[in-house]
């Protein structure tokens, strides 16, 4: 994480018993929500229950953080979390660095419109960025939100840390053996393969970048249709980016710290924190803890200026003799009664859910194993919860089964592939998924009046007509009308009624016509010319339902003749 967390060691050291009463003291008074008994200190080294069967465990795969608190006399009381951030000086530690500042406040308001049920703040990005990296260092970052030097955590080998391996190639942390936490919001690269966003608009998702960095963590935390104004969802999404008790208080003290104020300072000048939940009890003296292929780390003084942290450079471990895990035993996937065909109309949700087996090369079916399932191709479908990620975890019969498939409006075909998670020598398995353009099957007029007009007047009534798909309203569906010659001759008739265009031109075929959310067209007004008789009007949707209506031209009436004076004798 920040500083030299590049290479910090060992997670679940206890935090030392100043700082557990400092938790206790600032859950009670600081954060909302958190239960705290006053005469106990706060459970530290902890971890808190999964969030959610099936999720993705965390971001940052239990990597170490900071476990510095803010300052018990909190910064003055800003006038709302919304409008705007104080640019009065108040307190070191409520100082963040303007770049990171702005990143966290654009994630914000791009969430506030993605996702507005989730209410995101942005004290909240500020108070995890802080956690894991100490504000990207400081702010060691430039114009366009790139660190300047990496921020790596330690690379997870099993030994001490959750045993993750290297799933991007060495891509993002530079290690091919073993994956490692990466970037100001610390996420590990299988968590960043799908949970990755670009910020700052320049075409990349960079988890080196704190815009992109920002943005991920946000929808990260908005997912499953978490309410983050609720306590309940709160506590699940920060546990859900670092699965420990002592990480969720020590977020949220900070995240009330910055909802009392804050104020933003020149980039590179914030203070870096220098207690970390990877390091021995500090409460009595002993040796700082030796860096793995690395020298004993100095701890910065809060007064010295940021100093970029060397990318970590592991040197190669030896394989960790630890037993196979459920998915070291996975040889590939198999489909487990997905239909062959998996379509639905834009906007509807998909009637089959996607199944996919694990099984070991013997063909057992092999239970506990998380398998991912990603949304390929041009398309705005997503998973239940707006993601187009979805990590759940076999059953005890080896079946993974992914959330309800919503299809956006883009029609087409799109491809959903399952991998399984940590073991990417598996080869994923794909669906083809196909969105079909929304159609009506059944068409009828909602009035029965008859349509008739005088030659060279127009319609009194328009026409309106209703739309269904096997016998449910058919809404956004595509029409087309068209005055027709003859029954059976469908070419535009060049006499009788028209509508006019913009211009007042008569036109006899109108395109683009969609049915609205009662599924319903009322077509324009239509006149007639001078011509007399019966004429018909064509109404076709997408889907082939198809309506043909009458309408009844008949003469103009004829003027009375105005009478004479009678002659006189």
């Amino acid at each position: 994480m920040a500083a030299h967390f590049g290479r910090r060691l060992r997670k679940g050291a206890a935090t030392t018993a100043a700082a557990a009463a400092a938790v206790a003291a600032l859950s009670a008074s600081q954060a909302p929500g958190v239960t705290t008994d006053p005469d106990k200190p706060a459970a530290t080294g902890t971890s808190a229950a999964a969030p959610e069967d099936g999720a993705e465990q965390n971001a940052t795969g239990n990597s170490p953080y900071y476990t510095d608190l803010p300052p018990l006399n909190s910064p003055s009381p800003s006038p709302s979390s919304t409008a705007g951030t104080p640019v009065t000086q108040g307190d070191t530690e409520a100082g963040i660095p303007a770049t990171v500042l702005d990143a966290y406040k654009r994630a914000e308001a791009e969430l506030r419109s993605a996702k507005p049920g989730c209410n995101l703040p942005w004290e909240l990005l500020a108070a995890i960025g802080k956690v894991e990296s100490g504000q990207a260092r400081g702010g060691r970052v430039d114009a366009n939100g790139d660190t300047l030097s990496p921020i790596l955590g330690p690379q997870l080998d099993g030994n001490g840390f959750a045993l993750i391996r290297d799933t991007d190639n060495g891509a993002y942390d530079g290690n091919s053996l073993y994956d490692q936490a990466v970037g100001p919001m610390q996420f590990i690269p299988s968590t960043w393969a799908w949970a990755g966003r670009d910020g700052n608009g320049d075409g990349k998702k960079d988890p080196n970048n704190i815009y992109d960095a920002a943005l991920a963590a946000g929808h990260y935390l908005c997912r499953y249709g978490w309410d983050l104004s609720v306590q309940a969802d709160l506590d699940k999404a920060i546990l859900s980016y670092n699965n420990s008790q002592d990480y969720l208080n020590t977020v949220l003290s900070w995240l009330e710290y910055y909802r009392r104020g804050t104020h933003s300072i020149p980039d590179g000048t914030g203070r870096l924190p220098s207690s970390r939940s990877d390091e021995p009890d500090r409460t009595s003296p002993s040796p700082s803890p030796e860096k793995p292929g690395g020298s004993t780390p100095k701890p910065e003084q809060p007064s010295s200026p940021p100093k970029p942290a060397e990318p970590s450079s592991p040197s190669t471990p030896s394989t960790p003799a630890t037993p196979s895990t459920p998915t070291d035993t996975v040889d590939h996937l198999a489909d487990a009664g997905t239909a062959a065909e998996l379509s639905a109309m834009a906007g509807d949700t998909f009637a089959k859910k996607i199944s996919t087996r694990a099984e070991t090369k013997a063909g057992k079916s092999v239970g506990k194993v998380r398998v991912r399932f990603t949304l390929i191709g041009d398309t705005d479908a997503t998973f239940a919860g707006g993601e187009s990620v979805a990590t759940v975890a076999t059953d005890s019969s080896g079946v993974a089964v992914a959330p309800a498939l919503k299809a956006g409006r883009k029609t087409g075909d799109f491809t959903v592939r399952a991998t399984v998670v940590g073991r990417p020598a598996v080869k994923g398995l794909d669906y083809t998924a196909t969105v079909t353009a929304r159609a009506a099957d059944a068409l009828a007029r909602t009035g029965e009046a008859p349509l008739t007009c005088t030659a060279g007047g127009e319609f009194a009534d328009q026409v309106t007509v209703q739309a269904t798909y096997q016998g449910a309203v058919a809404d956004g569906v595509a029409a087309t009308a068209t005055l027709v010659k003859w029954a059976d001759d469908t070419t535009v008739n060049d006499k009788g009624p028209y509508f006019k265009d913009a211009d007042g031109t008569a036109v006899r075929t109108l395109t683009d016509l969609v049915t609205d959310a009662n599924g319903r067209i009322t077509l324009p007004t239509l006149y007639a010319d001078d011509t007399e008789g019966t004429f018909l009007l064509r109404i076709v949707t997408t889907g082939g339902a198809t309506l043909t209506v009458e309408l009844t031209v008949t003469a103009a009436a004829t003027p009375s003749p105005s009478p004479t004076a009678s002659a006189t004798s």
